[in-house]
């Protein structure tokens, strides 16, 4: 399959969800995490069948858990050490 005619196939929903997911993992990730579950649902469910869209979806949805999973770890750290702080 040509390389352009599979990202033509890709939802613009799952890429950023893919993309937010990512950005997710190193910066803002309160913000981006929701926000690569939600636009990953979006493209989960509008692709019923499996289709790129469909994986790329679910892998924004799967990075967007992890974002949060990192959050949480970052602050159980910061909170065991008692040094819990929030900069604005």
């Amino acid at each position: 399959m040509d390389i352009r005619k599979r990202a033509a196939a890709l939802d613009d929903r799952a890429v950023a969800s893919l993309t937010l997911g990512v950005a997710g993992l190193f910066f803002f990730n309160l913000l981006f995490g929701p926000a690569a579950i939600v636009l990953g649902a979006f493209a989960v469910h509008r692709r019923r069948e499996h289709t790129p869209s469909r994986t790329a979806g679910l892998a924004g949805i799967a990075l967007g858990v992890a974002d949060l999973v990192v959050l949480a770890v970052l602050m159980a750290v910061q909170i065991r050490q008692g040094s819990l702080t929030w900069h604005v």
